[in-house]
């Protein structure tokens, strides 16, 4: 209060061009000075920050109407947007070669996953042959680490040997004269393919070994043989399959699942014919047989073999006519094919 009744002192003294500014001033002093008493500090904002730093940088007397904060202050924001300023331009930029597409490292690893067998330079001429231009160093980097040594999967273990696979299984068919007949049926993995059925009513271990003989005649044997623990495949059958140079699995007890492929055969067999018939014979079933594994093998379609028969079935355009359905089976199952009208 002494400082401003001291310069409204001076202000008599001023030339009446200066009075108007210098009152001015004055009374903004004045309440600036109440504010202060009254209020809390004032919070800035960094735009005020920025004029002040901006302001020091131009005007020589940036300090005399400052009443806000110390000048120590501006000068501390000054030097702090420097260091910020130095920071911002001495970032570190992301360095090396440009970043490989999404597609391409996809890519890698599905050939690697795919192909357990393969390094980098093998999947790197993969990527060549097919217009991808990479390194074979990127290609290395973007595979995915593994473990342990690489090893093939079950369904490309399985795929190795479904072709020297074949089970064998006997399921029973009860007549109308109350006789239960016996089926053996011998079942190739590869492609569901059915080698060999016999029917009888009372089966033996020679009579099931002579049966082998017969599912393989000369150089066709297989290398395994999967079955179950039945006591049908007596000391006969063991040693006719030795001779054959046949290797038997045998399954856990009561663990069908372990020959899927003849069990969901006989499972077929069951609910797509015999299930619809009344058997009357050893003859009867036999024909029957074999008018559905004839069916079985050229028409049906199996899931496990992607909609396509045991025996390939070739696609039959719209252009080759209408579609007649052929009776097989007696008329149970059709089979549809395109003839010309």
């Amino acid at each position: 209060m002494f400082r401003l009744l001291f310069s409204l002192y001076r202000l008599l003294v001023f030339p009446t061009r200066f009075k108007e500014l210098t009152l001015e001033n004055l009374a903004l002093r004045q309440q600036l000075a109440v504010m202060k008493r009254q209020c809390p500090r004032p919070r800035l904002r960094r735009a005020d920050r920025w004029f002040w730093v901006s302001l020091s940088r131009v005007w020589p007397n940036w300090r005399k109407p400052l009443l806000l904060v110390r000048p120590e202050t501006v000068i501390g924001w000054h030097r702090g947007g420097f260091r910020l300023f130095w920071t911002w331009i001495s970032r570190r930029r992301r360095p090396g070669r440009p970043g490989t597409k999404r597609q391409v490292r996809d890519l890698v690893c599905k050939m690697a996953e795919a192909n357990p067998l393969w390094g980098a330079p093998r999947i790197h001429g993969e990527l060549l042959k097919l217009g991808i231009e990479i390194s074979e160093r990127t290609v290395s980097r973007l595979m995915p680490k593994r473990r342990k040594p690489p090893s093939q999967t079950w369904k490309a273990f399985l795929a190795n040997h479904v072709n020297e696979l074949v089970s064998i299984d006997f399921f029973t068919v009860p007549t109308a004269f109350f006789r239960v007949l016996f089926v053996l049926v011998v079942v190739a993995h590869h492609r569901r393919r059915v080698l060999h059925f016999n029917v009888t009513e009372h089966p033996t271990a020679l009579w099931t070994s002579h049966q082998m003989v017969e599912a393989f005649p000369e150089d066709t044997a297989p290398r395994y043989l999967l079955r179950d623990r039945d006591k049908i495949y007596g000391r006969e059958f063991c040693q006719r399959i030795r001779s054959l140079s046949i290797e038997e699995g045998l399954s856990a007890p009561a663990s069908p699942w372990r020959r899927a492929y003849v069990e969901r055969l006989i499972g077929s067999v069951r609910r797509d014919c015999l299930d619809h018939m009344i058997i009357l014979g050893e003859r009867h079933l036999r024909a029957i047989l074999k008018s559905y594994l004839d069916y079985y093998h050229c028409s049906r379609t199996h899931l496990g073999l992607s909609k396509d028969t045991p025996e390939p079935r070739a696609v039959q355009p719209p252009e080759l006519g209408a579609v007649v359905g052929l009776p097989q089976v007696g008329g149970l199952h059709h089979r549809y094919e395109r003839r010309v009208a």
